[in-house]
């Protein structure tokens, strides 16, 4: 069996709203979205991310859909790779995310930072500025944690 792509699919409180700040922080168009009848809730939407999909729906907590916001956190980090990672954070702020780290120069060669959306989810934005073998970033790993 091979596996041909794989999807991020994040669950937020407020879907619609979700999309607008993704298309205003980031530039990810909307391919399509499937509501639920009466209620309005999105229950599958998919964004285009520069030729990547991101798939998002909204919370759906009887069915234990939640999103970060009900659970007081994310335990993963979506890793945007970007042509210039500091006007990417600074767009992603003026729409309305959180600077969680600002963007530096890395021992992995590239320069990054963090943000978090105002629906719960990190968002790694970085880009190359070296290239590096991984026994040299073992090393400068290494390094880095012997302080």
């Amino acid at each position: 069996m091979a596996i041909h792509e794989l999807f991020a699919y994040l669950r937020v409180r407020d879907a619609a709203q979700a999309i607008a700040f993704y298309e205003q922080a980031f530039g990810a168009t909307e391919k399509y979205r499937l509501c639920e009848p009466g209620s309005g809730r999105i229950g599958h939407a998919e964004l285009d991310f520069g030729g990547t999909t991101l798939m998002l729906s909204d919370e759906f907590p009887e069915h234990g859909i939640r999103g970060p916001q009900a659970l007081g956190g994310t335990t993963f980090t979506i890793h945007l790779h970007v042509d210039d990672a500091d006007a990417l954070i600074r767009r992603a702020v003026a729409a309305g995310a959180a600077l969680v780290r600002p963007p530096a120069d890395q021992f992995y060669g590239e320069r990054s930072g963090t943000v978090r959306d105002p629906f719960g989810h990190e968002w790694n934005v970085g880009h190359e500025i070296e290239r590096v073998a991984p026994d040299e970033m073992q090393r400068r790993y290494d390094a880095m944690m012997k302080g």
